[in-house]
């Protein structure tokens, strides 16, 4: 089933119910007497006249997003353009004027408590679609296993990808989720490489690539904060997930395959004189029980296991305001997996992000990333090269508060991990806007 089945839009549907039977008693007190505009609001509606000194686009949906937020609900929504060329090497530098892809993100968060008096509960559903070609330059032009768009996901209308209730308990000691939901997005996260949109492109800088994360999967995730600077995390999700599904077919029809994740991590903080710099050290654990094989092997293995480590660790600030992110901050992750079950079998990755590097712009970002993945002996009639590494630059320009410019540039080694193939240069513009 797609997109168009019952169960996911019918959770969306509750949400917006919801959101129209707040606006409804907004409309019915409008009759009442109005107090005049303090000078908070009188400065809110000068700023809006301004579209470039707005929070977002529309302005919050023209204060819709105001109205809902005060009983609870959050709505955002956000599209990305990619423009990207490749003008050296690779499989094809032919159609060097490109391609141009794209993706927008409908997310709604609903506060339950406030919203139906249930506490500590709340309600996330994100939908996702893209544009207009699947692969963006890749898969014709450089051939890379990693990928040098992971924002393009292909020519679709919106997919409700995620809908999952969250549950705190305890001051947020304790915390569980239970539906629909993005792994990455709780397990190897980085605070300057996991975030498509706004920091690196590369897949390899995105996501840990020998971690065989569902696809918004089917699951329950439950973490807790055992100390101020101590957590620990465990997930359980139906490997076999397809985004684009409601994941009701995948998860209870079938053979049952569970991908597994345990996650221990650290907050540590480095004295400084600006402050105290903030730290994340993680060390993970994963399970697939799936039946695979390397790409040169007739035989299939089951239970795929395999062990990560993520760092990013904030080395200078540029003044003592803990809301500033202003400063320079270095990111590094590992992974190992069975050469049997992968092609991958071990990765690495380190860079660094610096944020208000140039005088006077203070929220654009300049990040530079390593990236290889070596590719097991097992698979080396496929693989000629025993590795393909990338390196990107890019440079976040925030062109005003809800639009951010971002040109960057990726060297591709052995792309595909074929020695015939020469190293690719891709470059490219990306555009985030929130409306």
């Amino acid at each position: 089933m797609r997109h168009t089945d019952v169960v996911m839009p019918s959770l969306l549907c509750l949400v917006l119910v919801n959101s129209a039977a707040v606006l409804a008693d907004d409309a019915a007190q409008e009759s009442a007497p109005r107090v005049v505009n303090s000078p908070d609001v009188e400065e809110r509606e000068a700023t809006a006249q301004d579209p470039l000194d707005r929070g977002t686009l529309t302005g919050g949906f023209w204060d819709l997003s105001d109205e809902l937020a005060s009983h609870g609900i959050e709505v955002t929504l956000g599209a990305t353009n990619v423009y990207q060329a490749n003008v050296r090497n690779g499989l094809d530098t032919h159609q060097k004027s490109g391609r141009l892809s794209g993706s927008y993100d409908l997310e709604i968060a609903t506060d339950l408590e406030k919203l139906l008096g249930v506490a500590g509960l709340g309600l996330f559903v994100h939908g996702e679609g893209g544009w207009p070609d699947a692969e963006g330059i890749d898969e014709a032009m450089v051939g890379s296993v990693f990928g040098v768009n992971a924002d393009a996901g292909g020519d679709r209308s919106l997919d409700i990808v995620e809908t999952f209730f969250e549950w705190n308990q305890a001051d947020g000691f304790l915390t569980l989720k239970v539906g629909k939901m993005d792994f990455a997005g709780v397990f190897d996260t980085s605070e300057y490489a996991n975030d498509e949109t706004s920091q690196f492109l590369n897949g390899a800088l995105v996501n840990n690539p020998t971690i065989p994360f569902p696809d918004y999967c089917l699951g329950a995730i439950v973490s807790a904060n055992l100390t101020d600077a101590w957590h620990v995390a465990a997930g359980m999700g139906d490997a076999e997930a397809d985004g684009g599904e409601t994941g009701f077919r995948t998860t209870f029809h079938g053979p049952d395959y569970f991908f597994y994740a345990l996650e221990t991590g650290f907050l540590a903080e480095l004295a400084a004189p600006q402050g105290p710099l903030p730290g994340n050290y993680r060390l993970g654990l994963w399970y697939d029980p799936q039946p695979k094989a390397h790409s040169d092997s007739e035989c299939e293995y089951r239970d795929d296991i395999g062990v990560y480590a993520s760092v990013d660790q904030m080395l200078l600030k540029e003044n003592d305001n803990p809301e500033d992110g202003q400063g320079l901050g270095m990111f590094a992750r590992y992974g190992y997996a069975d050469e049997k079950r992968n092609d991958i079998s071990g990765f690495w990755s380190i860079g660094v992000q610096c944020q208000g590097l140039v005088e006077g712009r203070d929220e654009d970002v300049l990040g530079l990333g390593v990236a290889s993945g070596i590719f097991g002996d097992c698979a080396n009639d496929s693989f000629k090269a025993d590795h393909e590494s990338v390196v990107e630059l890019y440079y976040r320009v925030q062109a005003s508060r809800w639009m951010a410019i971002s040109p960057g540039i990726q060297y591709v080694s052995h792309p595909g991990g074929g020695r015939a193939t020469d190293d690719a240069v891709v470059v490219g513009t990306r555009a985030q806007i929130d409306f």
